[in-house]
């Protein structure tokens, strides 16, 4: 059972929704969990406060930490959902699995979820298009130098208000020096180490003019995988193409979505290993060409500009463009006005 200590205050009457930097403002509380000998104990909800962890706890020196990115949305009725929980919660279990962290019972995950939205349901405003960002995360906390795995977790979850992440469409630097995973690696895991060791390409594709790079396969260069901080779709000739699912790829949520999506919109759906070489002949053949991409901060990205052996190359994103019927789509069904065929939402 949660058990609930109510903040004193809210912070939510100095928000500024009109002009607000995302991942800074945190809600008013947070769930907290504690992993010790071999269960779960003491789920909570608490005010909103600093945690306090040794400086041996393992999560500071051997990587032990593994999160979630989701999203809570107030439909036109005024109703509350969290978007596709479930799917979130099997991609949590898979990332614990390969980093050897405890399993949490799915039943506990779904309760702090609701329990928490339901308390800070009121940081969703009814006339903005504001999300709340959802952030599960799960730390090693065991105090002990020493190559192991932690017999010690936390596990809290933490929300902030959210806008658009990229407001304008985006500029891509296809990477082909440095690599983010390799197959048999825990690129598919959502864990601190992928994101820290994408860092360095990334600063120096930004100091070039570039939002994001898009990561080929570690083997051969030749592949496109994913970006930073979300998944690569294109449309092409009616198709809509994605590289397949592998040890090196995120299972987006977004992604999987969108997929669905697409082929109820009559896109023939294609999940397959693409060469970059096939995006450059497509320019090169004046094809339709749109790129995009799909993540649960991103939501549908246009790419202005992919930047491909010294050469840049510029989509379509004219207002017609099919991914944005597509994220019309999306948004139709999170926000209540088209019906939710898919049982996407889950209502609070």
């Amino acid at each position: 059972m949660i058990t609930i200590q109510q903040s004193a205050t809210s912070h939510k009457a100095q928000f500024n929704y009109d002009n607000f930097v995302f991942g800074i403002q945190p809600t008013d509380h947070i769930f907290l969990c504690e992993y010790q000998s071999g269960e779960w104990l003491s789920p909570r909800i608490v005010p909103y406060h600093n945690l306090t962890i040794s400086p041996l706890a393992m999560c500071l020196h051997y990587g032990q930490t593994v999160f979630e990115g989701m999203k809570a949305f107030r439909q036109k009725n005024g109703r509350v959902i969290i978007f596709r929980p479930e799917k979130h919660y099997e991609r949590l279990s898979r990332s614990l699995e390969r980093m050897c962290m405890p399993q949490i019972e799915q039943n506990m995950f779904m309760d702090a979820l609701q329990t928490l939205i339901q308390m800070e349901q009121h940081w969703i405003p009814d006339d903005k298009d504001i999300s709340l960002y959802i952030r599960p995360f799960i730390i090693a906390t065991e105090p002990r130098i020493g190559i192991k795995v932690s017999q010690e977790y936390l596990f809290g979850i933490v929300c902030t208000p959210m806008g658009l992440y990229y407001p304008e469409p985006v500029s891509v630097k296809v990477e082909t020096q440095y690599v983010r995973a390799a197959e048999g690696g825990v690129g598919y895991a959502k864990c601190g180490g992928n994101y820290g060791a994408a860092f360095y390409p990334t600063l120096q594709a930004q100091k070039q003019g570039f939002e994001q790079v898009i990561w080929t396969d570690a083997q051969t260069h030749e592949c496109i995988e994913e970006a930073g901080t979300m998944n690569i779709m294109i449309v092409m000739e009616n198709k809509l193409i994605t590289p397949c699912l592998s040890s090196t790829i995120l299972d987006g949520v977004t992604r999987d979505s969108i997929l669905q999506i697409g082929r109820d919109m009559g896109l023939q759906v294609e999940e397959r290993k693409i060469k970059y070489s096939e995006i450059i002949q497509a320019f090169q053949e004046d094809k339709h060409l749109e790129i995009f991409g799909a993540g649960t901060a991103a939501v549908i990205s246009p790419v202005k500009c992919i930047h491909i052996e010294g050469t840049d190359y510029f989509p379509y994103i004219a207002k017609d463009a099919q991914m944005y019927a597509l994220k019309q789509q999306l948004e139709n069904i999170r926000k209540g006005i088209a019906p939710d065929l898919y049982h996407w939402n889950y209502a609070i």
